[in-house]
């Protein structure tokens, strides 16, 4: 029927347009009654309907923010709820995208994750990819061993992440996740000025560990800018918001301390207070101290355990509410310290630095304060035991000899211990079983291949070189060292483009001078790679990188400090992302 009015509509043009077309040179009506030009002109109406934006059916209102408003939301702190899709079927979300308007970066946008039918940090929980608003080839706007980056099309591309235009991104954003072709996977996010898509032409595995289970989930990841939801014609789990305004229900606070001086003002006290409030329909947010009213019980004069009260008085739009709710945390008042001590000395007290290309501007080492008990006498006289958490610590100055560590508790309360440092004697290893890892096209995928195992004795430090070659899709499609225990106990994992994990990675600093990634990492295919591991001696591991790109340039990548490191027993390996890396060439 659609088309037939579409038909009728043409004709009666044809008709009514005949005494003109008459009048026109030559007296001819031009063939206007030809099939041809119907059917031509039924398809201009077809195309400037098409021109429109689309019909969505079956939205539900789903009003709810994912970020914060000031923009600080860094990555993978803020989540939407979960969307979860069912096979045959496509989800449409609807939302306003708000951008920071002095955004530095063009990845400060949105990431759609595509994940398998479980929560986060669950064991049934694995991702498909991340596909992120913006679009540059060159960097990492896309993500996933199941996200294939040809399948990828944008109307606004970006040569770096530094590039002017990520304005061009915010505003309201229609989603599409489309699984209604099974043979195929689609996605499209677009404002009407930017449309980025991916067009798999195969269906999704299935990542359930259930294979009855078909489901995919899908959710958003802000970064640097905030999601004003607004649409969904799925419904998430826990339902939907609308958009009436709600009353809070409850809220737990975040960041209490454990310790207050005597005679502090609650509110001084509790300033790095946060708390997550949640509203009426299961809406939550995060509000700052600023917006919470405190009080102490019973006071904040007298040492000992007490209670902080918070109230709060906000809707979810921040107007006055019905009903003001409480949340409540326990504390201790302490009396004020007037001097500490190392009253135990620390398990560690002797390291080895060793200063490579890398870190030749670098003047210090990261102290491991392990074993260590500090006591502090308090104002009318009596001790306790301070936590490293308490605590801060210089840091170990990279030179031979005896050095002095300063350690500060409150302000300008210190003490200082010895500890004995000495230069690393370095020593080259060989990879003796292959003289290649990974395959020479770079399809092996993450963790696909290894090197030999390397022992590093206390105090020593081991390097290795070799080539280094990439298939240039991602920055972490190169080489990665993993650092750990003969039994293959990991303390650490740390990649060539300054990033890691694992239980010692989180304590260390890391840098590198990579630059602009893009050009760096072209440089990368063919790149000759120098690594050395330091065993400190001290319970930390340090991986110095000095890489000479096919043009010549160098960069340099450190990690300094992994901690949680038996120096007895200090082992590393090499292994490849889609990369490969050949020995002695």
């Amino acid at each position: 029927m659609r088309h037939l009015n579409k038909l009728l509509f043409a004709c009666g043009l044809v008709a009514f347009g005949l005494p003109t077309l008459t009048g026109c040179e030559g007296g001819e009506l031009f063939d206007v009654n030809a099939p041809d030009w119907i059917s031509d002109k039924v398809q201009e109406i077809e195309d400037a309907e098409n021109q429109g934006e689309e019909v969505l059916e079956g939205m539900m209102e789903d009003v709810y923010t994912v970020g914060n408003t000031d923009y600080s939301s860094a990555w993978w702190t803020a989540f939407s709820k979960y969307y979860v899709i069912p096979d045959g079927q496509k989800w449409n979300a609807v939302f306003n995208l708000k951008i920071n308007p002095d955004a530095p970066n063009t990845y400060k946008n949105f990431a759609l994750i595509i994940c398998s039918d479980a929560d986060r940090n669950t064991e049934g929980y694995k991702e498909y990819g991340a596909i992120r608003y913006d679009n540059q080839p060159s960097g990492n706007s896309e993500w996933g061993d199941y996200i294939d980056r040809s399948c990828i099309e944008s109307t606004l591309t970006f040569e770096t992440d530094t590039d002017e235009g990520i304005e061009k991104l915010g505003g309201k954003v229609t989603l599409t996740v489309d699984r209604s072709n099974p043979e195929a996977f689609n996605v499209t996010m677009t404002n009407g000025t930017v449309t980025k898509t991916y067009k798999q032409p195969t269906a999704l595995v299935n990542l359930n560990a259930d294979a009855s289970n078909t489901n995919i989930r899908c959710f958003l990841v802000p970064e640097g800018s905030y999601i004003d939801f607004l649409q969904s014609n799925i419904e998430p789990i826990g339902g939907l918001t609308s958009g009436e305004d709600k009353n809070p229900v409850s809220m737990v606070l975040q960041n209490v301390p454990t310790e207050v001086d005597a005679g502090a003002d609650v509110n001084e006290a509790m300033a790095d207070v946060t708390a997550l409030v949640t509203f009426e329909e299961g809406v939550t947010k995060t509000v700052k101290a600023s917006d919470l009213s405190f009080s102490a019980i019973p006071d904040m004069d007298t040492p000992g355990q007490k209670t902080l009260v918070a109230a709060y008085n906000k809707t979810f739009q921040g107007k006055n509410c019905d009903t003001p709710i409480m949340a409540y945390a326990n504390f201790e008042v302490v009396e004020p310290i007037t001097s500490i001590e190392v009253t135990t000395p620390p398990l560690y007290t002797d390291y080895y630095y060793y200063i490579s290309e890398a870190t030749q501007s670098l003047t210090g080492r990261i102290f491991n304060p392990t074993g260590m008990v500090v006591t502090a006498t308090t104002s009318t006289g009596s001790t306790r035991t301070l936590s490293n958490s308490e605590l801060s610590f210089s840091m170990v100055p990279a030179k031979a000899g005896q050095q002095t560590i300063t350690i500060t508790a409150g302000e300008g309360i210190t003490t200082t211990v010895n500890v004995n440092v000495k230069e690393s004697q370095v020593s080259e290893v060989t990879n003796s079983s292959k003289t290649t890892i990974g395959a020479t096209d770079n399809s092996t995928a993450f963790w696909g291949d290894f090197s030999d195992e390397f022992n590093v004795p206390v105090g020593e430090t081991k390097s290795i070189s070799f080539t280094n070659y990439s298939n240039l899709g991602n920055n972490w499609f190169n080489y990665v060292v993993v650092l750990r225990k003969s039994d293959k106990t990991e303390y650490a994992v740390v990649r060539a483009d300054n990033y890691g994990w694992g239980t010692g990675y989180e304590a260390c600093i890391h840098n590198g001078t990579q630059g602009d990634w893009a050009t760096w990492l072209t440089g990368m295919y063919g790149a000759k790679v120098t690594v050395y591991v330091t065993n400190c001696g001290n319970g930390t591991a340090d991986v110095q990188a000095v890489m000479v790109g096919n043009t010549g340039t160098t960069s340099t990548q450190y990690y300094l400090g992994i901690n949680t490191v038996d120096p007895n027993d200090l082992n590393f390996a090499l292994t490849v992302e889609y990369a490969h890396l050949v020995f002695g060439e």
